[in-house]
């Protein structure tokens, strides 16, 4: 049952990345991967600016404490000439205290100006790989686009040869019926000349018979001529025609 198990799950993922396969256009996955570059691009310059506003704030910070610093020395320089020691010691005290601080800031300034300058390295060298990307995306979606339509064309042509195929062999079996029919006729033709094949209409006759009617036709008119002679000379059809023989037969058979 676990080997049955695993390989229906062996089937399942290979048909389902197959579809996949199917359904992935390479176009759509770069234009992903070029959005979403430009997302980390955009979160990397927000780095940028979130660091350099500190910088700045920080700056503005220094800016005051300075100010201050220099305020409580020259109030202790005016405290201490007019004789106010204890003044001048606590206007020194406070600036004392003020310039911890503006070393503590520096610290972070220079820590938050580094960082500035990483980050700022970074983003250029994203932006030049995401421009990089971008041009290798358009190259790659043109050669796709043109490698698909060639595809298609060729796909096309594919199609019409075989259809062009079909109708070459349609075309020859059209012709081979063609003189099939023909030859078929001419045979037709030349048995019932022949006589050899009955003519059924009664219409066409072959040579023999056309030449038996001639000569019945010849003979029949023949009849017809001694019968109007002998009814001239006043005898029979039969004497008329038997009138080409010798009258010398006729007293032998009488003497007989």
């Amino acid at each position: 049952m676990s080997g049955v198990m695993k390989r229906m799950g062996l089937i399942f993922r290979a048909k389902a990345n197959k579809a996949l396969d199917r359904a992935e256009d390479p176009r759509e996955t770069l234009d992903y991967s070029y959005q979403k570059q430009l997302e980390l691009l955009q979160k990397v310059r927000r780095g940028v600016a979130d660091v350099a506003t500190s910088r700045k704030r920080l700056e503005l910070q220094l800016n005051e404490l300075q100010k201050k610093s220099s305020t409580y020395e020259d109030q202790g320089r005016k405290a201490l000439a007019l004789g106010r020691e204890d003044l001048a010691r606590e206007a020194l005290s406070r600036r004392a205290a003020l310039q911890q601080q503006v070393t503590d800031l520096e610290t972070q300034h220079q820590t938050l100006q580094g960082e500035e300058e990483k980050l700022t390295l970074a983003s250029q060298r994203l932006q030049a790989k995401v421009d990089a990307f971008r041009t290798k995306k358009e190259t790659i979606k043109a050669t796709y686009t043109a490698a698909q339509a060639q595809t298609k064309i060729g796909e096309a042509f594919s199609g019409i040869s075989e259809e062009m195929g079909d109708v070459g062999m349609a075309i020859q079996r059209a012709e081979d019926k063609t003189e099939q029919l023909r030859a078929r006729a001419g045979a037709l033709d030349e048995l019932m000349a022949s006589g050899a094949l009955d003519d059924q209409s009664g219409l066409q006759k072959d040579d023999i018979q056309a030449e038996l009617d001639r000569l019945s036709g010849g003979t029949d008119v023949e009849l017809e001529l001694a019968r109007m002679k002998a009814e001239l000379a006043g005898g029979t059809p039969q004497q008329a025609i038997e009138g080409g023989k010798q009258p010398e037969d006729r007293p032998r058979m009488d003497k007989q």
